[in-house]
């Protein structure tokens, strides 16, 4: 399967804008799977971050994980001031506790516009932009998370096997 859309101006990145190597992940903040993976990818990017254009894409398993979606929209709405990749990691760092009260202690923490940010939340933009993220991931052939594409196709393992396809290929 090949990932549709192709990455793009709407998506999240970090890493080497320019890099010849794209990895997205399709992930649901509240998925065990992806929180395990997500100390991997820190790992990953720390050692390949120069190398790699890291993307993040929403979808949320909302009829398992009822913050999934919550979070994905607070994400989205962090993204709106600047504070993306912040919001992400803080989700992902305290997802044992994952709820509604601790996206908005998240909020503070990081120092957003806390009304802002609230009015946000509400926006049908933002649920639309996950909502999309999710149709994406559909139409890419993502059945669970976390979902990994290298070079816009699919990639059958985890976040470990990221590092070491990396590494066997590093120059």
């Amino acid at each position: 399967m090949s990932l549709k859309p192709t990455v793009n101006k709407n998506d999240h990145t970090q890493g080497n804008e320019n890099a010849d190597l794209v990895i997205v992940e399709y992930g649901d903040y509240q998925c065990p799977y992806c929180g395990a993976a997500y100390p991997v990818l820190k790992a990953l990017m720390k050692e390949f971050g120069g190398q790699v254009k890291f993307v993040f894409r929403n979808f949320p398993l909302s009829e398992m994980h009822q913050y999934a979606r919550p979070a994905a929209i607070a994400a989205e709405a962090a993204n709106l001031q600047g504070k993306f990749w912040e919001m992400h990691d803080a989700i992902y760092e305290n997802q044992q506790s994952l709820n509604e009260n601790l996206l908005m202690r998240l909020a503070e923490k990081l120092k957003l516009n806390i009304s802002q940010f609230e009015k946000d939340l509400e926006s049908t933009k933002l649920a639309e932009k996950v909502d999309s993220d999710f149709e994406s991931g559909v139409m890419s052939g993502v059945n669970g998370t976390p979902s990994f594409f290298v070079n816009g196709k699919k990639f059958d393992g985890g976040a470990q096997d990221l590092i070491e396809l990396l590494r066997e290929n590093a120059v």
